[in-house]
């Protein structure tokens, strides 16, 4: 008995070095890339940033990581605006140097404006294209708001595009006091269905093999055919499966409390996203100060001019 007892757990144990091994090679082979992006590294976005001359600002997170706030200045600010800032949570892969058309329009309507370069992307420090965890990227946005707080705006208006919708959301639900308004453009809890290529198992296998030993390595690449920025080196394209992991759309429900204006905004030819996926969300927007807007000639990452200024129309009508 004592001989088939240790001869299972000889055989166990050997499976287990060989997993591990396997695991290990795994973890350490080249990931074939669909994007021919030649993305910046941490060190590299440091030194841009370190050599940026437009208005910014840097400020240092909980846990002294530095990140970057891109700044939109009006040409005159009125008095009723001087209190207000627009601060823009951009989608996944992009920067805030995506939104340029978004922050001089809402800027040359009299509003100050910043985009936050999430950690990990565009010129903020951090490893690229990761976070430590769902509520060290919380406390980042969050962080950002009463940074910009801090430089005299009382009052903070969060837009959030795409992935930023669900950034907005998770700040506003996390400091409901210290958000005024909320723009939330082209997001939904679940998107379009869409033909794709299923994932070969060896790489599903490399991608978790990756993330167990590597939890801190790009191992999966985010790819579809019409993607914007495949040309911009502070686009990432490559993602830590943690990071890709870390939210869940069924947290994503602001206080019942909550009443402040609250715009949500789809495009008619949004390619990942239905009018009434994003209906859902308006619908779960607590409160009667809340609208939501189908922009024409609008697509998910491409606004025309005209779309940005209804927004700032919505700004004027509100705050």
């Amino acid at each position: 008995m004592k001989k088939i007892v240790k001869k299972i757990i000889y055989i166990i144990s050997s499976l287990v070095v060989v997993l591990f091994i396997l695991g290990l090679i795994l973890a350490f082979l080249p990931i074939e890339s669909k994007v021919k992006n030649k993305a910046v590294s941490m060190e590299e976005a440091a030194t841009l940033r370190q050599n940026f001359t437009e208005a910014h600002h840097l400020f240092s997170t909980s846990d002294g990581e530095i990140l970057f706030l891109r700044k939109w200045n009006p040409d005159s600010i009125e008095t009723a605006k001087k209190d207000i800032a627009i601060l823009i949570f951009h989608g996944i892969t992009a920067h805030s140097g995506a939104y340029p058309m978004a922050g001089k329009i809402i800027s040359s309507g009299g509003y100050t404006t910043f985009g936050l370069d999430y950690r990990g992307h565009g010129l903020s420090g951090g490893n690229r294209a990761d976070s430590p965890g769902k509520e060290r990227w919380i406390a980042d946005l969050t962080e950002a708001v009463n940074y910009i707080k801090g430089l005299g705006y009382p009052k903070v208006i969060i837009m959030g595009h795409s992935l930023g919708v669900a950034a907005a959301l998770y700040a506003t639900i996390s400091i409901p006091d210290e958000v005024s308004g909320l723009m939330l453009l082209s997001g939904g809890y679940e998107g379009k269905k869409r033909e794709s290529t299923p994932i070969p198992f060896f790489q599903k296998a490399k991608i978790l093999a990756s993330s167990i030993f590597r939890p801190s390595k790009q191992a999966v690449e985010y790819y579809r055919e019409d993607m914007t920025g495949a040309n911009d080196p502070l686009f990432n394209f490559r993602y830590t499966l943690r990071f890709l992991s870390m939210m869940d759309v069924t947290e994503l429900i602001l206080p019942e409390h909550l009443n402040i204006p609250v715009l949500v905004a789809v495009g008619d030819k949004d390619e990942l996203f239905e009018v009434d996926q994003v209906k859902e969300v308006y619908d779960d927007v607590p409160g009667n100060k809340k609208e939501f807007l189908v922009l024409e000639n609008t697509y998910h990452a491409t606004f025309p001019d005209a779309s940005w200024e209804k927004l700032v129309v919505w700004l004027n009508n509100n705050f």
